[in-house]
């Protein structure tokens, strides 16, 4: 089961900053695991559908997952999935513009939608009798978007004032933009899900209809419904309303180009009146769960990052908030949920009077010392049993469910994959946690960033 978890520092990894590890209770994977396993099918114009029964509440969860993100958008192109994603709450030949979340809500659901790097998903969450007509309106979209200039014009301008107020008017958000332009250099993952202000600015009428007829398809899309019911229900309901739609047959073509390696070591400073709290952090590249050929490693590295900066009994928080009280915060974390690579990060917020360089000293012996003697096994088995805990949660959610499953087949990994990570979880080893982080941070590039206050 993957576990949604965030950057400290928000905004570094996009728009939402998932981090992603896939975790979940060793002992649940021999009882009752097999309460969350999907069911599956597939359509015959190639849609993928996942079903997560859950009969607690006459509650469904429906969402559409289109293979498409950020990191898919032509060269000059930034911000375009994003933007795509508010213009499909226009006007369809059947839904007015600006009523689908209101047809949602007088139905008592909920919805809303994300863009990430790597995809992007639709959902609604309504009473299971409502199902059906969630169901239309998506297949209604994903068809019969009606794309005119007074529709995409306008809702360009929404975008760029997002821009302003999420990136441009955020002191943090600007450093974490700089930080993804060196870190993923020469890669998509560079370029900010919300795009650059200019080339948002230049999007048009046409940009939208090229990408929704490359990537919106229903052969690019999976579908997941999570809740009261089950794949023998939803089944004759899923080949009425989406096996109709046809195949648009000429979809674009997905790559999966590899981060450059980074070529050196950088330190990036943003100042700004507006900070109220100085940080420090540290950003290296690492493997990511959907890399070929990484075994145990992206596990590993979640793990370290539980054991040195995952709460207040981890290594940087007992040593330089408790012990020196030189910070106020201290946190690592581990990006392991992208397609082509990932980041290990570790940040500090400094006590009042503490110098940045101070908490660099700090921080750095704290990380020498982990990674020449590595977790004690009280340590590990820890960070394991937070991890479990933080599962378990996420077991009782249907979103979070229908998320870990969906995320997972947008970006290409096997369900084999998921039912394989609690074995795979518990296996891990003192020594592989300390080797594993030392294979790629000791002696390796890496981004430092400052967030300073700016008098005046």
């Amino acid at each position: 089961m993957r576990l949604i978890r965030k950057l400290a520092l928000a905004g570094a990894l996009g728009l939402a900053s998932p981090l992603a590890g896939l975790i979940t209770a060793p002992a649940l994977a021999q009882t009752d695991a097999g309460e969350w396993a999907p069911e599956t099918f597939m359509l015959d114009n190639g849609m993928e559908v996942l079903v997560l029964p859950d009969h607690r509440a006459p509650v469904v969860t429906h969402m559409v997952w289109y293979r498409v993100g950020a990191a898919d958008e032509e060269p000059g192109k930034s911000g375009i999935a994003h933007l795509f994603e508010h213009l499909m709450f226009k006007a369809t030949d059947d839904i007015p513009a600006g009523e689908f979340s209101k047809i949602v809500a007088r139905n008592g659901g909920q919805d809303n939608a994300f863009t990430s790097y790597d995809y992007t998903a639709y959902f609604q969450r309504v009473a299971k009798d409502r199902l059906e007509t969630m169901m239309r309106m998506e297949a209604d979209r994903m068809t019969d978007l009606l794309l005119t200039d007074d529709e995409v014009l306008p809702e360009r301008d929404v975008v760029k004032e997002e821009r302003r107020q999420r990136i441009e008017n955020n002191p943090g958000a600007i450093l974490s933009e700089m930080m993804m332009a060196e870190l993923f250099k020469g890669h998509p993952y560079a370029i900010p899900v919300i795009g650059f202000m200019d080339e948002v600015a230049a999007l048009d009428r046409q940009d939208a209809l090229d990408f929704y007829q490359q990537w919106y398809g229903p052969e690019n899309a999976v579908l997941v419904v999570a809740g009261d019911i089950t794949a023998a229900e939803l089944k004759p309901l899923a080949e009425e309303i989406y096996g109709s739609i046809a195949p648009k047959g000429n979809l674009a073509t997905r790559a999966t180009p590899e981060v450059p390696e980074l070529e050196e070591t950088l330190e990036l400073t943003h100042s700004d009146p507006k900070v109220r709290q100085e940080a420090w952090s540290r950003y290296w590249q690492i493997p990511s769960y959907s890399m070929a050929n990484v075994g145990l490693e992206p596990h590993a590295l979640d793990l370290a990052a539980q054991i040195l900066g995952g709460g207040r009994t981890s290594r940087l928080y007992q040593a330089l908030v408790e012990d020196q009280k030189i910070a106020v915060n201290a946190y690592a974390a581990s990006s392991t949920s992208l397609r082509s690579g990932g980041a290990f990060a570790i940040g500090v917020s400094p006590a009042r009077g503490v110098e940045l360089d101070t908490l660099d000293d700090a921080a750095t012996d704290v990380l020498n010392t982990f990674l020449e003697e590595g977790p004690t096994e009280d340590e590990l088995e820890r960070a394991k049993s937070n991890l479990v805990a933080s599962a378990i949660f996420q077991r009782d959610s249907q979103m979070a469910m229908a998320q870990v499953y969906g995320s997972a087949r947008a970006r290409g990994d096997s369900l084999e994959s998921v039912a394989a990570w609690p074995d795979e979880i518990e296996s891990v080893t003192a020594d592989q946690v300390r080797e594993t982080l030392a294979k790629y941070i000791a002696g390796k590039n890496y981004i430092t960033t400052k967030l300073l206050r700016e008098e005046g």
